[in-house]
């Protein structure tokens, strides 16, 4: 069984690649918030747990989270959707956070953040905007649900009031300001040939440049699962070994395991690093 509880072996050989490193790649999956609070949405069950008003509909989480749902039933896609906005908004990002910004701070070249939430987590834990790859977008930007055009907008005026035993939204909806039509997250969803991926190229390009600067790069994984693999294969694919976080799935070819939380095994390494 996963244990909270540090495997020091582990926490020494992950420590070793951290202090080696002059750039810090996070590559971060819904796992890493549970510690803030977060729901995962593991498997229908735990979906359903979040939201009993689309357990009672029989709603499974794939259908929910698609464009057909805004064309369908808006007031029940922005309920979904409008609830988990204002949960972001006021979910404070646990320690372990303020420790992976840290370990980036003593790195020449930093940290950069790649990531399938579309939280907004990393950005109140203070993390640079232009320093965080989101390949599934973000909840905090809007887009129109036709596309009218490319355009993507901050989500800051919209405060949605949300009916949560019902999961549907009782303030107005939100519209396109170029066409009228209804708006929608700019997440990728599924089945979804609408989405605006602009934002999140111009995150890669960033990328990109930042990793060809980086001689002695160190990756951290936290709470990517092997179900949608973005993140995991982001990790994988960089060359070097992986510090792998996952209380579940922590095995790795290459690299170190750590079968904690996200936020035990950040204050283990901080430790282990002389950070705290």
């Amino acid at each position: 069984m996963p244990s909270n509880s540090p495997p020091l072996d582990g926490i020494e050989r992950a420590a070793a690649l951290l202090k080696e490193a002059d750039g810090l790649l996070i590559a971060a999956g819904a796992g890493i918030g549970v510690d803030s609070g977060l729901p995962d949405f593991r498997g229908t069950s735990g979906f359903w747990r979040a939201y009993p008003a689309l357990a009672r509909r029989r709603l499974p989480f794939h259908e929910v989270a698609c464009p057909d749902t805004f064309a369908s039933d808006p007031r029940l896609a922005w309920g979904f959707y409008g609830h988990r906005l204002d949960l972001y908004r006021r979910t404070r990002p646990h320690g372990g956070f303020a420790i992976l910004h840290a370990f980036g701070e003593r790195m020449a070249h930093g940290s950069f953040v790649f990531t399938s939430n579309v939280d907004g987590q990393f950005q109140q834990a203070g993390f640079a905007e232009d320093r965080i790859a989101e390949c599934h977008g973000s909840i905090h930007h809007l887009q129109c649900t036709r596309p009218c055009c490319g355009a993507t907008w901050p989500a800051d005026g919209f405060v949605p009031e949300v009916d949560a035993a019902q999961c549907l939204l009782t303030s107005a909806l939100p519209l396109c300001p170029r066409c009228g039509a209804l708006a929608r997250p700019n997440i990728l969803m599924f089945g979804d040939g609408a989405w605006i991926g602009a934002r999140t190229e111009q995150q890669y390009r960033r990328l990109d440049a930042w990793r060809s600067r980086v001689g002695r790069l160190a990756v951290i994984e936290l709470g990517a699962g092997t179900a949608i693999p973005s993140v995991r294969r982001c990790a994988e694919t960089q060359g070097v070994p992986v510090i792998r976080v996952n209380p579940r799935e922590a095995e790795v070819a290459d690299g170190v395991s750590l079968a904690m939380g996200a936020l035990a095994a950040m204050q283990a390494l901080a430790q282990a690093t002389d950070l705290i």
